[in-house]
């Protein structure tokens, strides 16, 4: 990179042509508007986009990068923000996927977002993240982190789990169940929303609590303070043993007796907006809400 030279890293799914393709593409134009294009190593070596002459593999790819910007689905996105930790990098993430709730743009909007990014014409928001620890008999087993959601879940579809609940250093309940997600206000769109949780809107600070299939009647979801530490335990002398999940990809392994806490990160995630659009409005299009009917003030329109 040249001194005051501009650099972005890209991150595709290796896997998918089209989401390669796209990326080659990407590549080019912002090669052309005179920004530095960089891939991770081992990211996409062997493709079209990383034995392309615009692009620079670098093992410290994020280092002095003005953005990671992520073309695929969620899945790919959370990639992207592993890769960005620590960094204070901000991602920006392209649709190319199915729901895409994480991304900011989408496939047919390529021109605009390469100009947005060209222009610097983007505005970045924080996000909260959680940090977890895992813990068998005091010995820590597992730390990580996760922008959507944490989630204990039976590792066997014979057994359940038995899990007990802990609010800020208090037991609130004991469940036989399938287990149960931790998860942000981000997250309360995903693995959560599916479990039955509130969507939480994402400038609300929060740790959302959803049981997964539990056997009581006090198993609902719980939205608690930004502060708020949770833990779970897998009871001992049980037979079900568990699974640790951060963002449905970093797994370990849970035997009866372990311990899980989380509670807020103390770095958040930072994802590049190109828009101001109120959050109602990501949720009609990515759900695909019915509002026919509305006869609400459009934007622009003043009252009376």
């Amino acid at each position: 990179m040249t001194e005051g030279q501009r650099r972005v890293v890209l991150v595709a799914h290796p896997g998918r042509p089209e989401a390669v393709d796209v990326a080659v593409d990407v590549a080019e134009r912002l090669s052309g508007a005179g920004l530095e294009v960089v891939i991770p190593p081992g990211e996409l070596e062997g493709t079209a986009l990383g034995e392309h002459p615009a692009v620079t593999t670098d093992a410290q790819a994020t280092r002095g990068a003005e953005l990671v910007v992520v073309l695929g689905g969620d899945g790919t996105i959370l990639r992207g923000a592993e890769l960005a930790r620590g960094s204070g990098v901000p991602v920006l993430g392209v649709n190319l996927g199915h729901v895409g709730f994480l991304a900011e743009a989408e496939r047919e909007h390529l021109d605009a977002t390469v100009e947005h990014i060209r222009d610097r014409a983007y505005h970045v928001e924080e996000r909260m993240a959680l940090e977890v620890v895992g813990t068998i008999d005091g010995r820590e087993v597992a730390r990580s982190w996760a922008l959507n959601e944490v989630t204990v879940e039976k590792a066997s579809r014979e057994r359940m789990l038995m899990l007990t609940l802990e609010i800020d250093g208090r037991p609130l309940s004991t469940w036989g169940c399938d287990g149960v997600v931790m998860a942000t206000p981000t997250g309360s769109t995903a693995y959560a929303f599916s479990a039955g949780g509130p969507v939480i809107w994402p400038d609300v600070e929060a740790v959302l609590v959803v049981p997964i299939s539990a056997h009581s009647l006090f198993a609902r979801p719980l939205v608690l303070g930004p502060r708020s530490a949770v833990a779970a335990e897998l009871v001992p002398g049980t037979e079900g043993h568990g699974v640790l999940w951060c963002d449905g990809r970093r797994a370990v392994d849970l035997p009866p007796g372990a311990r899980i806490e989380v509670h807020r990160a103390a770095e958040p995630v930072r994802l590049a907006r190109l828009t101001r659009s109120p959050f109602a409005d990501r949720l009609v299009a990515k759900f695909d809400l019915p509002v026919d009917g509305w006869r609400g003030r459009r934007s622009g329109e003043r009252e009376g």
